[in-house]
């Protein structure tokens, strides 16, 4: 179910088993200023998100953030069908069926300006990742670039986490380190991120940072400067 995060904020996590590994995913939920609703990540879409979904407003648009971050979003297609698709760079190619597919460019799209910066984080082609800060509430929302798995795990899911380095804090995890293949434009990307002045950071996997979350990033990011 969705639970608040900040004022015009709500998420939902999803818990899974992918090879074996029991992981989990969150949706971001975000009322625009035009109290239309932006998701992010979308995770199943149960009867009880469902009807809090319709409670909250109308959901205008539905995004898959990243090349991997998108199983989900045909069935708010279905749900939601006044509702445009926003996907990652090369995703309609792995999702033919994702019909109406608008791709996401580095700029912000028009839809959504006053409420969002973004930025297409370049160099790891694999995902293809889009980040967003949600200027009232200052909050930066991530998808696989960042992650902190926290809390009661599996001692598998506590293993893999731990040798991805994300298991005592926020960070790059190894897996996507191993992913670059651009350094500098990954660079270029991360520092404008940290030109942003977020307060918060929620992340697909699993944590959501509220105190430190900028000083969290930038000691994140100081990977891409090596």
């Amino acid at each position: 179910m969705l639970q608040t995060v900040a004022p015009d904020i709500w998420h939902a996590q999803h818990s899974f088993v992918a090879t074996g590994l029991r992981v989990s995913s969150r949706m971001t939920v975000v009322r625009l200023q035009n109290s239309g609703l932006w998701l992010h990540s979308p995770v199943p879409l149960t009867p009880t998100i469902h009807s809090q979904l319709a409670a909250l407003g109308d959901v205008r648009f539905i995004v898959a953030p990243s090349k991997t971050h998108h199983l989900f979003v045909g069935e708010y297609l279905d749900a939601f069908p006044q509702a445009k698709l926003y996907g990652a760079p090369g995703l309609l190619a792995k999702r033919p069926d994702l019909h109406g597919l608008r791709e996401l460019t580095p700029e912000v799209e028009p839809e959504w300006r006053e409420d969002f910066e973004q930025i297409f984080f370049a160099g790891i082609p694999l995902g293809n990742e889009t980040v967003w800060f949600h200027k009232s509430s200052r909050t930066l929302i991530v998808t696989d670039l960042c992650q902190w798995w926290c809390g009661d795990l599996s001692f598998a899911a506590k293993l893999y986490a731990g040798l991805s380095g994300v298991r005592t804090g926020l960070a790059v995890p190894r897996t996507i380190r191993l992913l670059v293949k651009d350094r500098q434009a990954a660079r270029a990307s991360a520092r404008k991120i940290l030109g942003w002045p977020f307060e918060r950071v929620v992340m697909a996997h699993d944590s959501i940072v509220e105190q430190g979350a900028h000083r969290a990033v930038e000691k994140a990011f100081a990977y891409f400067d090596k």
